[in-house]
């Protein structure tokens, strides 16, 4: 017997037509998480209208008020009512849901907003006299005159007042602030050539303020994520291009040396659109999983734009997650054109190693941040002539007999170094020419303008790790027959994924057959991986291709194995090596992909440069 449910009435429901007060206010739980949705919603509406200039103004963390000023094309006084009723909007005619060229599409965000807030807009056309519409609690009020120079304001203040419910919901003021801040650098990143102000009125601060940036696309890029995330990213990231099947991806994507704890450095834009879809993050983990270690995570800026009808915005309310009619094809542009960029980079490792060494050797204060106190300096000025005919007469005072004063100068101190000769090799490579080994393990490098240390181990396991995936590739992946097939039983859909890529996975050495009814057969598995469990592989392989649509476990398996041979096979620390080994050891590094980074993202080397070393000694 079921137990009568308390939530349910007894009696017969009767069907009732929500009122569009209610229905905004439904909406608005979807659409409006939080402020910072409130300015993301506004903010794009400021964008589709061809704004070059956004200011964002807020209060008590977007609580109490939020105001979004723009420079764009505004909107005549008879379209203000329009604007606020539901599922109005000029950006589609509703003939072709995918044929979406905005931000803005469903006319939602302006009467959602004005069903849980008091909602003012404040608006003028080209040509036309300013008008001003006020909507509080979904009662909309009459369009009245109003003074504006152009383009639009909005102005929404105590946001969830009529859903009281939902303020608590909400974070702090601190919290709710920062991620406005966080929505508007979001959006910048996506639009170099605008300008944003963001204003926070209780502390009467500005909080971000970036101008309209110049040039070409990559270099006005370029320009606003340095502002937006640091010159140390620009600087340590490298430019990616590529297009494929009318697919392009584009943007900037960080060395390995330059990675970060967690995956706050991780923006992906679809269309201009920010995303957080995890199709394009697992694309984007898989990328750099060969140059980092697991507990790392890469930064980088992308940029996927596609003919808009090759992508799905509408399959989430706050259009945060969006849908491509081939996963396939852009997960593969992901992986294959940051691997492509990642290779073309060479040896090149992060300027922030080198940086983070001298930080280390400078003392405590400065290293700390109190750059701004005077430099200590540690070399004396030059003595006079008259100075030094007086010290030298001061020594020939106190000399035993016979002593020349004039041999001052040309006597040895008792710190003289001994003579070395200097290996053979060029300094005008890169890397350098090989110098001498200290502690058996680093081989220091003269460089034309500077020095280099380099870890023999970690430099030679990358070396010896890229030249095992080399012949992989050329030669492929041996399999080993199992004696005793392993029988997988599984369900039809998961049978039938399988086999579906059973092909791809019998070039990495896996072989799957048919084994009657829904189970599947383990005929075969890499060599490389030795006695494994076949079960537990193929169901992890299983659960990837359920998630993702492709796998990579197989393949970062393999690359596991020949890491830990390329570890065991590389130049061990502790060992003494001749000049024209270090020296074949650097020129081998500046001819391999991604030698800058050993198989777990740690640096291979540091690049010091003369004049920062010289700085360390005071001499400048």
């Amino acid at each position: 017997m079921h137990a009568t449910r308390p939530h349910i009435s007894q009696t017969l429901p009767v069907i009732r037509q929500l009122d569009d007060t209610a229905a905004n206010r439904i909406a608005a739980g979807e659409v409006v998480e939080r402020p910072a949705s409130a300015v993301k919603e506004l903010v794009e509406n400021s964008l589709d209208a061809g704004a070059t200039r956004v200011r964002v103004d807020y209060a008590g963390g977007g609580k109490v008020m939020i105001r979004v000023t723009d420079d764009g094309h505004g909107m005549e006084a008879d379209s203000l009512p329009l604007a606020m009723s539901r599922h109005a909007t000029s950006k589609i005619d509703g003939s072709d849901l995918l044929d979406i060229h905005t931000f803005g599409f469903r006319g939602e965000a302006l009467p959602s907003l004005g069903a849980v807030g008091r909602l003012t807009i404040t608006s003028r056309a080209p040509g036309q006299e300013g008008a001003e519409i006020t909507v509080t609690g979904g009662q909309i009020g009459p369009v009245r005159p109003a003074a504006l120079n152009r383009g639009t304001q909005v102005e929404l203040r105590d946001l969830f007042y009529a859903t009281p419910a939902r303020l608590k919901f909400l974070r702090t003021d601190r919290s709710e602030a920062q991620a406005i801040a966080d929505t508007i650098r979001k959006l910048a990143m996506a639009e170099p050539f605008v300008g944003f102000t963001l204003y926070d009125t209780d502390g009467a601060r500005e909080i971000l303020r970036v101008d309209a940036e110049q040039g070409e696309l990559f270099d006005a890029l370029g320009a606003r994520l340095g502002r937006l995330m640091g010159r140390d990213f620009v600087d340590n990231a490298i430019r990616v291009d590529i297009e494929r099947d009318g697919v392009r991806l584009s943007g900037f994507a960080a060395l390995p040396t330059y990675s970060r704890g967690s995956s706050v450095a991780q923006h992906v834009f679809v269309n201009g659109r920010p995303v957080r879809d995890k199709l394009l993050i697992g694309a984007l983990k898989a990328a750099y999983m060969d140059v980092l270690s697991r507990d790392r995570h890469p930064a980088a800026v992308l940029f996927i734009d596609c003919d808009p009808h090759l992508v799905d915005v509408n399959v989430h309310p706050a259009k945060a997650e969006v849908r491509f009619r081939d996963p396939g094809l852009v997960r593969s542009l992901m992986v294959s054109g940051l691997r492509h960029a990642l290779a073309g980079a060479g040896h090149r490792a992060s300027g922030t190693v080198a940086t983070e060494t001298l930080n280390a050797m400078r003392p405590e204060g400065i290293a700390a941040g109190f750059e701004a106190q005077a430099p200590r300096i540690y070399q004396m000025d030059f003595a006079s002539r008259p100075s030094l005919g007086a010290m030298r007469q001061s020594y020939a005072a106190q000399a035993p007999e016979g002593f020349a004063p004039e041999a001052l100068a040309e006597a040895p101190t008792p710190f003289t170094a001994a003579r070395v000769e200097p290996a053979q090799g060029p300094t005008d490579t890169p890397l350098g020419a090989a110098r001498a080994q200290l502690h058996e393990n680093y081989i220091v490098a003269q460089t034309r303008d500077g020095m280099v240390i380099v870890d023999q181990h970690a430099a030679h396991e990358r070396l010896v790790y890229e030249r095992l995936k080399k012949q992989a590739a050329e030669h492929g992946i041996t399999a080993q027959a199992l004696l005793i097939p392993e029988i997988v039983p599984l369900s039809p859909a998961d049978a039938q994924r399988l086999l579906d890529h059973a092909d791809a996975l019998s070039q990495l050495g896996l072989t799957l057959e048919p084994f009657g009814g829904d189970a599947i057969a383990v005929r075969e598995t890499p060599a490389a991986l030795g006695t494994c469990d076949a079960r537990g592989l193929v169901l992890d392989i299983l659960d990837e291709l359920a998630d993702l649509g492709q796998s990579a476990t197989l393949g970062s398996r393999i690359d596991a194995v020949l890491s830990r041979m390329a570890c065991h096979g590389s130049i061990r620390s502790g060992r003494q090596m001749r000049a024209e080994e270090m020296n074949a050891l650097l020129r081998e590094m500046e001819a391999t992909p991604m030698s800058g980074q050993c198989n777990h993202g740690r640096p291979t080397y540091v690049e010091l440069k003369l004049s920062d070393i010289e700085k360390l000694f005071g001499r400048r």
